[in-house]
């Protein structure tokens, strides 16, 4: 589960109130939302958040490592706070679901000497692919 609010508060990162309802909305397991999902879910808490602080705030909290942004094929950003703990994403194909992944295993050591052309690989990003219970 992500302890975003937690995190925040221990770099003593200011907390405003429309930064904390950005952070808890974003809390919890397999968050994956949209800049406008968050905005939508703000506003229900905070009705006057704008959409530009919410934009500015998911932002700087990707600036600060505590949120990743995930792309996946041309759909909007979706906002993982599942920053500091590291795993990979399985993402529906038909509804765009994402859910967070643990593989056991390296993803850098299944890479052979041969096919990294000279590259010191820092890191692996592994998309699993299919279609959800929902879609299925």
């Amino acid at each position: 589960m992500s302890n975003l609010l937690e995190r925040l508060r221990r770099r003593g990162w200011r907390m405003t109130a429309q930064r904390r309802v950005v952070a808890e909305v974003l809390g919890g397991d397999h968050v994956h939302l949209t800049a406008d999902e968050v905005h939508a879910r703000a506003a229900r808490r905070l009705p006057e958040i704008s959409r530009a602080t919410v934009y500015n705030t998911l932002g700087e909290l990707v600036s600060l490592g505590e949120v990743v942004e995930v792309s996946t094929d041309g759909r909007a950003k979706r906002y993982d706070p599942n920053a500091h703990h590291p795993h990979q994403h399985l993402v529906c194909s038909r509804c765009g679901t994402i859910r967070d992944v643990h593989p056991t295993g390296d993803p850098l050591a299944d890479l052979p000497a041969r096919e990294r052309f000279g590259f010191t690989v820092l890191e692996a990003e592994v998309t699993y692919r299919g279609l959800c219970a929902s879609c299925a």
